[in-house]
């Protein structure tokens, strides 16, 4: 039996074809996890808490030293002031922190404009919270913001823009002038912005511009990211939002009946990593823009030309061209047949499945050996029909 507010919402595909490679021993360019682990040093201050006693809960806000980094990583990036007692909360991960904010702020029947294709959590939230979705899609092969698209989206009962940049799964990095159209927007028509920046640290010779530091945006915004994504730790799932402290406290009032408390031993390693590891973003930043292009040269070799993304660490192509009902038919076919498995975008295409319906969506965040022999299996097999 599934309850009216789950009715519709599939099982995630990173479940399906995560076990799908497992299960055919096909290399994993699918779900979005290093290979390698983020900084020993950080995994050691990780070992100190849980031999330190740090085992118990933490404070629901999170520990103060976390806040504390949180602020200064916020000031020291993007001039961003916030007060760790009352505009920061860390959540367990980024997932956490979408969830809190939308059952926490959304109210049923408030329209809210999201960005498709979108993460599949955003769908899946936005149901169980009563919101309605408002999509503008980012079309292939660019996958730009259509400003004219966004101005339609909009209307009175309006309340929310779900924002996602660096975007997942596209590469796509919002630029300054679109992100001033959303922003204008915004402040015209009273909107808060929800802003879902985990891949901030993520990209290759664009800028990230962080939608609060935008006139008039600060005091609209709520910001959400986590070390996973910039430090490697994914498994560690650990989050934080920041912003006014009318928003924070929202997203706390709904936090506290999920996790309550989030791991409090990875808290202080968490902390050390934003303040003592600061350099290992960038560090990061560079070997994926290189792994980036490995992919992107391999897969053009096996006949599978690909847009250059701009962020994240993933890369989509097109295929079209080989003749497939479905990138779902695809991707479900590839382990067997070469032994590779990816993720078709149209599953993150809730409202315009159309759009998204000849895409793969790979990661890049593996190891150069592993993805040229990805790349290797793809050139060497039958991709058509």
């Amino acid at each position: 039996m599934t309850v009216s507010r789950l009715q519709g919402i599939p099982p995630t595909i990173f479940t399906t074809m995560s076990a799908l490679a497992l299960r055919t021993g096909a290399v994993n360019l699918g779900q979005g996890f290093p290979d390698v682990d983020g900084p020993p040093e950080v995994i050691a201050e990780a070992v100190a808490a849980l031999q330190g006693g740090a085992n118990q809960y933490a404070p629901g806000p999170g520990v103060p030293a976390l806040r504390q980094a949180i602020v200064e990583h916020q000031q020291r990036h993007y001039g961003l002031t916030w007060d760790p007692d009352s505009q920061v909360v860390v959540t367990t991960g980024a997932t956490e922190a979408i969830a809190a904010a939308t059952l926490g702020l959304i109210e049923p029947g408030d329209e809210v404009v999201v960005l498709e294709p979108y993460y599949d959590s955003y769908a899946a939230m936005l149901q169980m919270a009563g919101g309605v979705r408002r999509p503008v899609t980012l079309r292939a092969p660019d996958f730009r913001l259509d400003v004219d698209e966004l101005r339609a989206a909009v209307t009175s009962r309006t309340r929310f823009v779900l924002l996602n940049s660096p975007h997942n799964p596209t590469g796509t990095v919002l630029s300054r002038d679109e992100l001033a159209e959303i922003a204008r927007l915004a402040v015209e028509h009273d909107l808060t912005v929800i802003t879902d920046e985990v891949y901030e640290h993520l990209t290759f010779g664009v800028e990230h511009v962080p939608i609060a530091t935008l006139p008039g945006m600060a005091e609209r915004t709520l910001t959400i990211s986590s070390i996973g994504k910039s430090y490697s730790f994914t498994g560690w799932k650990v989050g934080w939002a920041t912003g006014p402290a009318h928003l924070v406290s929202a997203l706390m009032s709904a936090k506290q009946w999920l996790t309550f408390t989030t791991g409090a031993p990875l808290q202080p390693a968490a902390a050390f990593a934003l303040t003592s590891a600061a350099d290992f973003p960038k560090e990061l930043a560079a070997s994926l823009q290189e792994r980036r292009d490995l992919l992107l040269t391999g897969l053009a070799d096996a006949g599978l030309p690909t847009r250059t993304p701009d962020g994240t660490y993933f890369a989509v192509s097109d295929i079209t061209h080989l003749g497939w009902e479905d990138a779902t038919a695809f991707c479900l076919a590839l382990p067997e047949r070469v032994g590779v498995v990816g993720i078709p975008v149209q599953g993150f295409y809730a409202d315009h499945p159309d759009a998204g319906r000849q895409l793969v969506r790979w990661t890049f965040c593996k190891r150069p050996e592993v993805l040229a022999e990805a790349t290797r299996r793809l050139g060497a097999g039958t991709l058509t029909p």
